[in-house]
């Protein structure tokens, strides 16, 4: 991204329950957001717009059900919108996609895995930026590098490693539509 632009990141919260949870919800998550921005394999430059919505089980099972075809809620989807790469016309801004995420899952797996619902939360976010950057976790190779970009990014902000062999994480969705 240049010097010159920042992202526009629409920060929702649904659930209330989040702000009783994570201190000032919409910085937390706009902080983490553009920490998993710098991954981008294309520069970013010019306007970037994307939404992160927080929100519940009930909402995240409607969006898995409706796009994936799967009735169960789950920690994070990711709906990508245009492609990084694409050729835009001047000033027009680079719509990225929006991130939705449970608060119930999320809170329910990061007692699981031991960790703050923070350093879960922030986990979440980047791997469902990374997702709307293009990344996936297809194969076995996606996967790893996937991962490895994940811990990367999380260890600048100060996380441990969600994928550190002590605390197996759940399998995240981070699905596409």
């Amino acid at each position: 991204m240049d010097s010159d632009s920042s992202p526009s990141i629409e920060v929702a919260v649904g659930n209330g329950a989040w702000r009783t949870t994570v201190t000032d919800p919409e910085t937390f998550v706009r902080d983490v957001a553009i920490a998993a921005l710098a991954a981008s394999p294309e520069p970013l430059d010019g306007a970037l717009e994307f939404g992160i919505r927080l929100t519940d089980d009930a909402e995240l099972r409607v969006l898995n059900r409706e796009f994936r075809g799967k009735d169960a809620p789950t920690n994070v989807l990711s709906f990508p919108g245009n492609d990084p790469g694409a050729p835009r016309l001047p000033g027009q801004p680079l719509l990225l996609g929006d991130i939705a995420i449970a608060f119930e899952t999320t809170t329910r797996e990061a007692g699981e895995l031991g960790r703050t619902v923070e350093a879960h939360l922030a986990h979440l976010i980047v791997h469902g930026t990374l997702h709307l950057l293009d990344h996936d976790h297809v194969d076995e190779a996606e996967a790893m590098a996937m991962e490895a970009l994940e811990t990367r990014l999380l260890a600048g902000l100060g996380y441990a490693d969600p994928h550190a062999e002590s605390a197996p994480e759940p399998a995240l969705t981070g699905a596409r539509r």
